[in-house]
């Protein structure tokens, strides 16, 4: 059965990007579907890349483009709108990538959160992410500022039911492992030779139950004992330096 995201929303949607970063990687993004960009001329004259003589672009100065952002959004004199991405699916991602490592994210909502793990995914070659339709930030200008372009890169991939989306990778050989502070064993140990699907929950609450019961193992990570937890995003990223080390070594 594939995999999918289920009842999130449509991928007809508009969405709203801004900062250079995140609106450069959607405009060389081909999957993207652009509608309008609004800018200061300057920004224009120092985007990576030049527009087609058509695109839809609507000069504006620094206060007018902020009435189109979030309150004291830095959008850098860009703001693009487009139509959302389209559904990601999660065997096409771990075909597309095979044996890259995929990230699980249990009720983590921060859209700055998931924008870090997202460019933490594109800088240690992750295959995805994967989200509960529920239980995680739509597609938006903040999560992409965060990501800081990786939202374009990355694919994410949100699903009904994460248990069973962590079932269909196992199914491909991933080794399924959940980062808990209670844990006996360190990350680093038992990281098998084969594929990892990370899986991480909300700062504070953790992973839900069902979801560390679809773990193969729970893990730590071996942080000094005067500090409770790291930041989800930041637990990621050791995470998926500790699997691209482990694999280099490995291999």
């Amino acid at each position: 059965m594939q995999g999918g995201r289920g009842s999130g929303r449509a991928s007809t949607g508009s969405v709203r990007l801004w900062g250079r970063h995140a609106v450069e990687a959607a405009l060389k993004n081909p999957q993207r579907v652009h509608r309008k960009l609004w800018a200061t001329r300057e920004s224009i004259e120092e985007l990576d890349g030049e527009l087609p003589a058509d695109f839809p672009v609507e000069y504006a100065n620094v206060a007018d483009l902020a009435r189109l952002v979030a309150r004291d959004a830095p959008h850098q004199g860009l703001v693009l709108e487009c139509a959302a991405l389209e559904d990601v699916f999660l065997d096409e991602a771990m075909q597309a990538r095979p044996g890259s490592p995929l990230v699980f994210l249990d009720q983590v909502t921060d859209p700055h959160n998931v924008g870090a793990i997202l460019r933490s995914a594109a800088a240690f070659g992750a295959a995805a992410i994967v989200t509960q339709d529920r239980h995680a930030p739509p597609e938006s200008g903040t999560v992409a500022k965060s990501a800081s372009g990786a939202m374009e890169t990355v694919p994410w991939v949100r699903v009904v039911n994460l248990s069973r989306a962590l079932d269909e990778a196992a199914n491909e050989g991933y080794w399924r492992i959940g980062l808990a502070g209670e844990a006996e064993s360190e990350f680093a140990q038992i990281l098998p030779t084969g594929p990892v699907a990370l899986v991480l929950g909300a700062e504070g609450e953790g992973m839900r139950q069902n979801v560390a019961s679809h773990c193969d193992a729970l893990a730590r990570l071996p942080i000094s004992s005067s500090i409770e937890s790291l930041n989800v995003s930041n637990a990621a990223a050791i995470g998926l330096y500790a699997i691209a080390m482990h694999s280099s070594e490995s291999g």
